[in-house]
């Protein structure tokens, strides 16, 4: 069990998310939809830890295992995973050998010891349409969007995380690899040991159309406005996020991309984005 209760949590001294709860079981897969600017975003940097985010309430337990005070690669190895909304280039670094040093990490050696990850890694890349030379490649560098999204979903087919946290997956995937991706991570809802639990962050049901979900929930200035099941989706495709705003139609202030490092002065740190 995944749960989220009541966080509220902010940056460079702007409240973001005003009170977030969420449960997600083992094998759930639950959709965040919701407008630009609402929030999304942060509450997967807030549950992955990334610096700069200050949370001033709340909690965030992994099977009773509090994750907050925990540092980034502690809940990793807690079981939380995340893909990157805009992947990051690591020069130098090889796919193959991140994931053996993550398996090692999380005491899995036996798997690490397998040469480069033996015949799993080879047979993962090619269900999701990656090619041989990229798993040699450095983690990231000189990839497309589609092929850095396919990227992360093989780093989860390998870690085998417990909950993974998708932010827009689908961005920058063409139809193919969505369903490609997709199909991968919905076989881990049903096949793992547990089955993975999923929080899939996205603008469009297209996403959905390919990794079903049980629930979705419209996030909408820093908070759950509303929750269904995958008719709110279709609800939200016809009429949009209109009606889950408050007054005045301005949602609340998100940090995304290059204007987050900027104003957390993290630019010169990340100079490819997070």
């Amino acid at each position: 069990m995944l749960t989220i209760s009541d966080i509220h949590a902010g940056a460079d001294s702007r409240q973001i998310l005003r009170g977030i709860d969420l449960e997600v079981r083992s094998g759930e897969i639950h959709a965040v939809m919701g407008p630009n600017g609402s929030g999304k975003s942060t509450l997967a940097h807030v549950l992955m830890g990334r610096p700069g985010y200050e949370v001033t309430r709340g909690s965030v337990t992994l099977d009773g295992v509090e994750l907050l005070t925990l540092a980034p690669f502690e809940r990793a190895q807690a079981g939380l995973f995340l893909t990157f909304q805009y992947p990051i280039e690591v020069p130098g670094v090889p796919l193959a050998s991140a994931l053996t040093e993550s398996l090692l990490a999380a005491g899995r050696g036996t798997e690490a010891e397998a040469g480069p990850l033996g015949e799993r890694l080879s047979d993962e890349a090619a269900q999701l349409g990656i090619p041989p030379a990229i798993l040699a490649r450095p983690l990231n560098v000189d990839l497309s969007g589609g092929e850095a999204k396919r990227n992360e979903t093989l780093q989860l087919a390998i870690l085998q995380p417990r909950f993974a946290v998708l932010d827009e997956l689908d961005s920058g995937l063409d139809v193919d690899a969505l369903g490609q991706v997709a199909r991968r991570i919905e076989r881990a809802t049903r096949e793992g040991d547990p089955p993975l639990g999923v929080i899939a962050i996205t603008h469009y049901r297209r996403l959905l159309a390919e990794l079903p979900a049980q629930r979705v929930h419209v996030l909408s200035e820093g908070r759950i406005v509303a929750s269904g099941g995958p008719e709110l989706a279709e609800e939200l495709e016809r009429t949009g996020y209109a009606a889950y705003r408050e007054d005045g139609g301005a949602a609340a202030g998100e940090l995304r991309g290059g204007s987050a490092l900027g104003e957390l002065g993290l630019g010169k740190m990340f100079p490819g984005g997070l």
